[in-house]
């Protein structure tokens, strides 16, 4: 670029937003960029693209890519006015630098993120070696590509997106793209049959090839081309809450798959007679079942299937404890749902199915044994991969989420990524009523439906936000029951998730859902709503993860809308009992009726019962990490692929 573009870009300076830039820095390149405006507004379709066609080759010949942010910064925006009609806010070019500079950027719901999103990856991809954005379903990805797609094509991007039923063929012309949405899940499978098919070539075998589609062993069959840059949607989500699920890729059954089975079956149909405390123990905070002697010989007393008889009374006593604890700890349609035969994991902290993920430690077949479904056995693995490992493989790394600052610290120890908060477009307006708080769950729910019904007779839209399906059901039975006519969102509801939430802000509309978070569909005031005071959000429960509850509040208020949100608790809530533990549980429900007149008092104790929680939480991961980590030391140094297991 020469002549008034070039001047723009001095008088700016070269300065690197990798050099660690504040506030008042980005400021200053948010200035330079917009400078840029003028001159980009002249130049027809044809001079966009070949003014990107220049910062490429620039790249590839090796200038660093913060050399390259304001121009390409530029040509996005202006590439955005021109096909989506949608100019970036000055807020989201700060949130685009600071995704450059390997940062986790917080925006607020309706803030913009998938179109802040098109700025680092339109950067990334100069460098001509991919740059791929990871969400939480294929719906988003799908979605969010095809919604963005003219800002990129203008420029003579490519790009490609990956989606759970595609084929080799499909992925790997995807991953060639300049660009490449798909999820976290997708993106670590295709890594790992990657390595499968690379080990299976330099061995010169082709036995795992066909569980991989059959295809011959050429050097074009892996579909990756390297982790250079990734930008994680929901990154609170898919980097702290999935880390803890490995991502697995089986091995063939073993011979003993018929005792396997036999056991599951067998402990699923004795585990009812087994009662606490007198046959077993339960850690409240380990989540964990442990037989008594009387249980032991309870297990001895019971008449068992002659398949088991070569199983050791320990190895039975393990299976006992597991389908005691499953029994216990595990509901349908609040942990899992049963659809077409299987076992389906709710996922805790969206809402959503959980497609293809199973429980580790055998819980999963557990579950499928307690449901009288067909037991899938444990085949073994021949690799996996965490979800924190995989990102960590990537040069650059980057993500964005509505809720990032809580989970800060653990952000920075694992991944090592800082935390930026990226101030909204317009002032805040959201009014935060104060709690509501009832002796038991009865009270609290007939409480909510009062209020649905009082704001309800305003106009006002209103999002009812619960922590699992069987909840959000039972309210919806309570508003039936009332004559309230209202929309549930859950997880048996997926089909029609995006037209729920996009109308859940139209005059007079109730909405249920259960976990608002990752939803990645705005929710837009209806005419008129906002003279009306705008939407209102009830909170019926506290979940284990702050974050959760923020994003539901993050629902009311997008843009600078009015709206305002209740907390509603009870004092029999399950999770002042896992986080706070039995005794104090019992003691806050004999003082219940007092710390019913003192709402502030109850909810700094449901914040510490959350704290707990989330802190035995984070180090359950940190011991994952650190196993994993072990484990691929291990292998490394006896010569092996650290994600593989040893070849039979």
């Amino acid at each position: 670029m020469s002549g008034p573009w070039r001047q723009v870009l001095d008088s700016v300076g070269a300065i690197s937003p990798l050099s660690g830039l504040r506030a008042r820095r980005r400021r200053q390149w948010v200035a330079g960029i917009t400078a840029l405006e003028p001159q980009l507004q002249a130049l027809g379709s044809v001079e966009l693209r070949k003014a990107l066609l220049a910062l490429r080759f620039r790249a590839k010949t090796g200038e660093p890519l913060a050399r390259l942010l304001l121009e390409t910064f530029a040509l996005v925006r202006e590439s955005a006015r021109r096909t989506l009609g949608m100019r970036h806010f000055d807020v989201q070019m700060i949130g685009g630098i600071a995704l450059h500079e390997r940062s986790i950027v917080e925006m607020q719901t309706g803030e913009g993120k998938t179109l802040t999103a098109t700025l680092p990856l339109t950067l990334a991809a100069l460098a001509g070696k991919g740059a791929h954005l990871a969400t939480v379903n294929d719906y988003l990805a799908r979605r969010d590509a095809e919604w963005m797609r003219p800002v990129y094509e203008i420029l003579g991007l490519s790009v490609g997106v990956i989606e759970s039923q595609m084929g080799q063929a499909e992925r790997r012309t995807a991953y060639a793209c300049d660009i490449t949405y798909g999820t976290a899940k997708e993106f670590g499978f295709d890594f790992l049959r990657d390595r499968l098919i690379q080990r299976s070539e330099n061995q010169g075998r082709g036995g795992l090839l066909s569980l991989l589609g059959g295809e011959p062993s050429t050097g074009t069959a892996c579909v990756q081309r390297g982790a250079f840059f990734a930008l994680v949607d929901e990154a609170d989500n898919v980097l702290i809450d999935d880390a803890g699920t490995p991502l697995v890729i089986g091995a063939l059954p073993s011979s003993a798959e018929q005792i396997v089975v036999a056991a599951f079956r067998y402990c699923a149909a004795v585990a009812a007679n087994f009662t606490e405390p007198e046959h077993f123990d339960y850690d409240q905070e380990k989540r964990s079942v442990e037989l008594t002697a009387a249980g032991r010989g309870l297990v001895r007393s019971l008449p068992h299937p002659d398949v088991l008889r070569d199983l050791s009374l320990v190895t039975l006593y393990e299976y006992i404890e597991r389908a005691i604890g499953v029994r216990r700890d595990f509901q349908p349609d609040r942990h899992y749902v049963v659809r077409d035969g299987e076992v389906v994991i709710v996922d805790e902290f969206t809402g959503r199915l959980a497609e293809g993920r199973k429980w580790r430690g055998g819980i999963h077949q557990a579950v499928e044994a307690q449901e009288n479904l067909e037991v899938t056995v444990d085949a073994g693995q021949a690799a996996q991969i965490t979800v924190q490992d995989y990102f960590l493989r990537y040069r650059h790394l980057a993500g964005m989420t509505g809720t990032a600052s809580t989970s800060a610290a653990e952000l920075k120890k694992i991944y090592r990524l800082a935390v930026v908060v990226v101030p909204t477009n317009r002032p805040l307006r959201r009014e935060t009523l104060p709690p509501a708080v009832f002796a038991d769950s009865d009270q609290k729910w007939s409480a909510v439906v009062d209020e649905v019904r009082t704001v309800h007779a305003t106009g006002r839209p209103i999002l009812v936000g619960t922590r699992s399906i069987d909840k959000s059901e039972h309210l919806s039975r309570l508003l039936v029951e009332q004559g309230i006519e209202h929309q549930v969102l859950n997880a048996n509801q997926l089909a029609r998730e995006a037209a729920i939430v996009a109308d859940a802000g139209q005059r007079g509309r109730v909405t249920v859902s259960t976990n608002m978070a990752g939803r990645g569909t705005d929710i837009r005031l209806g005419d008129e709503v906002a003279e009306l005071g705008g939407m209102h959000v009830i909170a019926t429960e506290m979940h284990e993860s702050a974050r959760i509850d923020r994003q539901l509040v993050g629902r009311c208020g997008r843009q600078g809308d009015p709206g305002t949100c209740r907390q509603f608790l009870a004092l029999d809530d399950e999770l002042l009992l896992a986080g706070l533990g039995p005794s104090c549980f019992e003691r806050l429900r004999a003082q219940a009726q007092r710390l019913c007149r003192t709402p502030g008092e109850v909810l700094r104790l449901f914040r510490r019962a959350q704290r707990r929680i989330e802190q035995r939480q984070f180090r359950q991961r940190r011991g994952l990490l650190h196993a994993e980590r072990q484990r691929r030391k291990v292998q490394a140094e006896m010569g092996q692929d650290p994600y593989l297991d040893a070849p039979g």
